[in-house]
């Protein structure tokens, strides 16, 4: 083996730790919600489920002057609904 090739292992092996531990605080990120700009312009929130939900500001704004609304749905239709947990 050449002293090229040995450092060409190195260099796999650093990059290799590297992604791991990018790879574990990408796990634990998953459980925190986090909200963000979209590419065209919409809020998007992370960490509610497999995708992100995207809605424009206009719709991230009707949504919310309902929230009474929606948690009044919620607790009325209690034993209809499921939980995630």
């Amino acid at each position: 083996m050449t002293k090229e090739n040995a450092m060409s292992d190195e260099d796999l092996k650093a990059e290799l730790e590297r992604l791991k531990s990018e790879n574990a605080a990408l796990k634990k990120a998953q459980g925190s919600t986090r909200i963000k700009v979209s590419d065209k312009g919409g809020v998007s929130v992370y960490g509610l489920g497999r995708f992100p939900v995207t809605l424009y500001k206009e719709q991230w704004l009707k949504l919310l002057a309902m929230s009474d609304e929606i948690r009044s749905f919620i607790t009325a239709n209690e034993v209809q609904l499921k939980s995630k947990e």
